[in-house]
């Protein structure tokens, strides 16, 4: 491995460093706004890893697929989840079922897992870096917990895309050669969910005056 080899891989570790911290960032989070930039941040970076893992050998199908995904994931819906929380007045999410500090805790233990698991995972000889595979499954758990820990339903959302985010990650790990149609396949569903689930958002406030998914259970006829 050459100097230019060595100093990309080390750009495209930096990167992954800054996926893990968005998710620990999201898990300590209160404000709405605050998390939506994050889950932002996180589409913009995993954008810019197939980017820089090319180096100076970018083909016309990786520039397009970052390009898409970096729009989607970076402006597209934080834009639409933003207004959601516009429309819907709510700020913070001040009662989560897992507090915030037993969150990252239990973020912590997801990154330890998800190191193990990764660490076990063979590795196709075109993977960028060793360290996006642990990575991949680590933000795919956190999207899990922020769903089942989550009482909002904007966060719940958030969840769903840091989800897809994880998934968006190990398909660059094991499927760098992948049909683009298959990648523009996810993100199309990641955008037809959220966009169904800002108007279900906007639609619950409307007629419940909140968004909490656990009050809505116990609605009776």
């Amino acid at each position: 491995m050459n100097g230019w080899e060595t100093a990309l891989k080390g750009l495209v570790d930096t990167l992954i460093v800054f996926v893990v911290l968005a998710n620990m960032r999201l898990l300590g989070a209160s404000r709405l706004g605050s998390c939506i930039r994050v889950v932002a941040l996180q589409g913009i970076l995993l954008g810019l890893i197939p980017l820089v893992s090319q180096g100076g050998h970018l083909g016309l199908r990786v520039v397009l697929q970052a390009a898409v995904s970096t729009v989607l994931k970076g402006i597209v819906f934080p834009a639409l989840l933003i207004r959601a929380v516009r429309e819907s007045g709510s700020r913070r999410e001040l009662a989560p079922i897992v507090g915030y500090t037993p969150s990252l805790l239990t973020g912590g233990g997801l990154l330890a897992l998800a190191l193990w698991l990764g660490g076990r995972l063979p590795l196709p000889p075109t993977a960028t870096s060793s360290l996006l595979v642990p990575v991949a499954l680590f933000t795919i758990m956190v999207g899990l917990f922020m769903i089942v820990a989550r009482r909002k339903a904007i966060t719940q959302v958030l969840g769903y895309l840091a989800m897809e985010n994880g998934i968006f990650a190990f398909g660059l790990a094991f499927a760098e050669k992948e049909p683009f149609l298959v990648e523009m396949g996810i993100l199309l569903d990641a955008f037809m969910a959220v966009f169904v689930m800002g108007i279900m958002v906007y639609q619950i406030n409307r007629e419940f005056d909140h968004i909490d998914a656990d009050r809505l259970s116990a609605l009776k006829d």
